[in-house]
C-alpha cells in the first residue's frame, strides 16, 4: 500500500508531450538516486553557478544527498567560504545586464517554474545560429540570450531544416552534429539528466520527506476512520 500511494504521488505531469506546441522530452528524474544528484551538484557548481545564483539554497543542504561538509567545501564551493552560506554569485545584476542584456535568473526553483522536462529538452536543444549575438539559438527558447555554455561537452550542432517541398511534422526537431564534443551524445544526455535531476531536487529538497510523511498521514487517517466508524456503530447501536 505504501509503495502504491508513493507511486501515485510521484506521477509526473508529463501527459502533455508539448508546451505551447514545443516538443518536450521526458527528463530522467529520480530524487532517490544520490549518485545522480551528487553528479548534478558538481555540474551545477562548475558550469552554472558562475552566472546563475541559487539564493534560496544553502551548500549545507547537500548533506541530505549523502555529501559530507568536507566534500562540499573541498569540491563544490568556489564562490563562498562557509558551508552554511547560500549559493550566491559575485556578479552584480548591473554587470549581468551590461554583459548579457538581462540578468541571468536565479535557479533555486527554476525546475518548478519551468518543469524538469522543459529544462532537460532546453539544455539539449542549442544549435548554431550566426544571426544571434552569441552565435547560438535554441528550439525550446527561441532567440535565447544565454550562450551554450556546455558546447564543449555536447559539441556543435545545426538545426536540420526540412527539405524543399517537405513540411516539418509536429514533433521533436532534428539536429546534425557538425563538431563532436568531449562527450558522446549518450554521455551528454546522461550528464544533462543528472543536472536536471539536481535542479529538480534543489527546487524542493524536502519533497521526498514530505511525500513519505504524507503517506504516513494518509495511512493514519485510514486506520482512524475504521476505528471511528466502528466506535460510532457501538455508540448508536441502542438508538432507534
Amino acid at each position: 500500500m505504501k509503495k502504491f500511494l508513493l507511486a501515485l504521488l510521484f506521477v509526473p505531469l508529463t501527459a502533455f508531450a508539448s508546451e505551447g506546441g514545443i516538443h518536450l522530452d521526458t527528463a530522467p528524474i529520480n530524487l532517490n538516486d544520490y549518485g545522480s544528484l551528487q553528479r548534478g551538484a558538481r555540474i551545477f557548481t562548475n558550469y552554472c553557478l558562475s552566472c546563475h545564483s541559487a539564493a534560496a539554497m544553502r551548500y549545507s543542504r547537500m548533506e541530505d544527498i549523502g555529501l559530507s561538509k568536507d566534500q562540499i567545501k573541498n569540491n563544490l564551493m568556489f564562490a563562498s567560504d562557509q558551508v552554511g552560506n547560500t549559493m550566491t554569485i559575485s556578479m552584480t545584476p548591473d554587470d549581468a545586464k551590461l554583459w548579457f542584456g538581462a540578468a541571468p535568473p536565479d535557479l533555486s526553483v527554476e525546475a518548478r517554474a519551468r518543469t524538469p522536462d522543459w529544462l532537460y529538452t532546453y539544455l539539449r536543444s542549442f544549435y548554431r545560429d550566426d544571426s544571434r549575438p552569441t552565435g547560438w539559438n535554441n528550439t525550446v527558447f527561441a532567440k535565447v540570450g544565454m550562450p551554450h555554455v556546455l558546447w564543449s561537452l555536447q559539441g556543435v550542432q545545426d538545426l536540420k531544416e526540412p527539405a524543399a517541398g517537405e513540411h516539418a511534422e509536429h514533433g521533436a526537431p532534428e539536429f546534425t552534429l557538425v563538431k563532436p564534443g568531449k562527450m558522446s551524445p549518450a554521455e551528454y544526455n546522461a550528464m544533462v539528466g543528472d543536472l536536471v535531476n539536481y535542479l529538480t531536487w534543489m527546487s524542493e529538497p524536502a519533497k521526498t520527506t514530505r511525500l513519505e510523511l504524507g503517506i504516513v498521514v494518509l495511512l493514519f487517517l485510514g486506520v482512524f476512520f475504521i476505528l471511528a466508524y466502528y466506535l460510532k456503530k457501538e455508540f448508536w447501536k441502542d438508538i432507534h
